[in-house]
């Protein structure tokens, strides 16, 4: 197998690259001759990310048998990307054979310097796969990730969780609907009460979808998604940086949540990549703490000082813990979600997902480790 990259695609998989680097610690690679895929999965198995990349994104691409499936550690490859990508003429990628254990990259500079790195690979990787169709996410919302970081701009940032409510302004009664001004979306920081933390501040955010977001469907009863900001971030920026809506899938608490780019061609075209993130979601539904249909007040006090709503933000002085600095042990994610035997179709397998107090140990006994080898650079 072996490809070179060059001009925007060259930038695009730079992209890839970082993002996956933020999900996760080894890179899946599987290569066929209608497309070159790329997985990971983070070690607490919450945390999925695919990226997949047609021929034609190559200047070229050639694949020697029907599959090629190898790992590398995702910091060797941003070792070799260190080399700021605007210096960078083309860059090549080349195995060998289906056996090899080391992947040769070549770095060709405008300076007409010449880079070339070896890193360690493992041909037997232990494949991991999430099978989720999007058709069957009964809600879902279109937003640009420049709009949902400005949103998100008004959490802490040492956020690690955040809630997502979601309500159909149609179905509320019509009092609370006229209260809420058409505020059909809620953001909230997630306080886990069981971890000690050194903050107060609980930021809640309601969001008008027919003016923060680009679609927005749901039906029913109000439902929430409690999942990591860490990885959202990272979507967010590799969707800005190519120029790209964020499509957002969901259901319920305890169910994944799945975001894809929302690439909005008109003219029947497909994009040359595709990429999708899943994440778990918490198992327990932040709903049942209480009325999250309360619309937010004008100001509230904090220890005698206050803090007064910017547009439809309100955040309230709590006796709770604020977030903590490590993700919740809450959720877990196996590598099968989906039933594919084509019989019946689940979006959510009870033996894939684990509550918090299971023993945590047995799962990380089956989870994808590459023993870390230093690569082996050369300059020429």
């Amino acid at each position: 197998m072996d490809f070179i990259l060059s001009g925007s695609a060259l930038k695009t998989f730079a992209r890839s690259i970082t993002c996956l680097a933020r999900v996760g610690n080894e890179l899946v690679i599987q290569a066929s001759p209608s497309q070159l895929a790329f997985h990971t999965l983070n070690s607490s198995r919450s945390a999925y990310q695919s990226i997949t990349f047609k021929p034609d994104l190559f200047d070229t691409y050639t694949v020697s048998s029907n599959q090629v499936k190898c790992s590398v550690l995702l910091k060797d490859i941003c070792a070799v990307l260190r080399t700021p990508v605007a210096s960078i003429d083309n860059i090549s990628m080349k195995l060998p054979d289906p056996d090899a254990s080391k992947v040769q990259w070549t770095l060709e500079c405008y300076s007409g310097m010449r880079k070339t790195y070896w890193t360690t690979c493992n041909i037997e990787p232990d494949i991991q796969h999430l099978s989720l169709d999007r058709r069957k996410f009964p809600s879902n919302f279109v937003v640009r990730p420049r709009d949902f970081n400005r949103l998100l701009a008004n959490f802490q940032s040492s956020l690690q969780e955040i809630t997502i409510i979601a309500t159909d302004r149609t179905s509320l009664p019509s009092d609370t609907a006229s209260e809420i001004e058409g505020k059909a979306v809620e953001l909230r920081s997630y306080i886990d009460p069981t971890k000690e933390n050194d903050s107060l501040l609980h930021t809640q955010l309601w969001i008008d979808p027919t003016e923060e977001f680009v679609q927005y469907t749901h039906t029913g009863d109000p439902v929430d998604m409690t999942f990591s900001v860490k990885e959202l971030k990272a979507f967010l920026s590799f969707c800005e940086g190519s120029e790209v809506d964020v499509h957002l899938y969901f259901e319920k608490a305890g169910e994944p949540i799945l975001m894809a780019p929302k690439f909005g061609l008109e003219d029947g075209s497909s994009s040359n990549f595709d990429a999708t993130l899943v994440l778990a979601t918490m198992l327990t539904s932040q709903l049942r703490e209480g009325n999250s249909l309360e619309p937010p007040q004008l100001a509230t006090t904090i220890h005698g000082q206050n803090e007064h709503r910017t547009g439809s933000q309100v955040q309230h002085g709590s006796c709770m813990p604020n977030v903590s600095e490590h993700p919740s042990d809450h959720t877990k994610i196996w590598s099968d979600i989906s039933d594919t035997d084509g019989r019946s179709f689940s979006q959510r397998h009870p033996g894939n997902w684990v509550d918090a107090d299971e023993d945590e140990d047995d799962g990380d006994e089956n989870e994808l480790c590459v023993g870390s080898t230093p690569p082996y650079f050369e300059e020429q």
